[in-house]
């Protein structure tokens, strides 16, 4: 028992660095952009030196595409288990408004990120991480297919590229509103966009 705690700990300590990193780094290409910053830069806001972080990324490009492929990952993977998990398409579109908003909310910079600098991952990674957003907005076209009938894809994959305009942009903006306020706001925001375009998804699909 105690050789296998000996073991994990080291990986757990590996781990939590370079999350501590990766979180940094998310702040500070949020608020300059990814040219905008150097390795030196996210060593000093992790109390370290720049040289030091080859230790855990091979460079700054590298770092770029792990934090950007996990983000794309955690969001397909936790929309498709909220659908999966959901009853039928109107609490399937609730929980996933519920999980974009929690995401937005809670890791405003790398929304941000995710957002802008996806020109700047080298290939593979790139493509790798195209697939998972596709993957992402996907979930969500499936579910207002079941909401609008016959609408075509291309007008629902509009309107979840609008949504995530208004949930992902909005936080930036929150001011003072704590999340638990701000989170209903903005499901009530979502929700009134949807309703209001619902008629031209519906006609669309006659």
């Amino acid at each position: 028992m105690r050789k296998v705690t000996t073991a994990q700990t080291p990986t757990r300590n590996r781990g939590s660095r370079r999350t501590e990193i990766l979180d940094a780094a998310a702040r500070l290409f949020a608020a300059r952009g990814f040219h905008g910053v150097s390795i030196e830069d996210i060593g000093a806001a992790v109390g370290t030196s720049g040289p030091a972080l080859y230790r855990h990324f091979s460079g700054k490009e590298a770092l770029l595409a792990e934090m950007l492929l996990d983000i794309s990952g955690r969001l397909h993977a936790s929309a498709a288990a909220r659908v999966t998990a959901a009853p039928d398409a109107e609490n399937a579109l609730d929980g996933l408004l519920n999980g974009q908003i929690e995401f937005a909310l809670g890791h405003p910079a790398l929304i941000t990120v995710h957002d802008r600098e996806l020109g700047n991952v080298p290939e593979p990674a790139r493509r790798q991480i195209r697939r998972l957003q596709r993957l992402y907005v996907e979930e969500w076209v499936t579910v207002l297919s079941e909401l609008y009938p016959g609408c075509p894809p291309s007008r629902l994959r509009a309107a979840t590229h609008a949504v995530f305009g208004l949930l992902n942009s909005t936080p930036h903006s929150a001011g003072e509103l704590p999340p638990e306020t701000m989170a209903p706001l903005l499901r009530a925001m979502a929700r009134a966009a949807l309703a209001q375009a619902g008629n031209q998804l519906a006609q669309a699909g006659n």
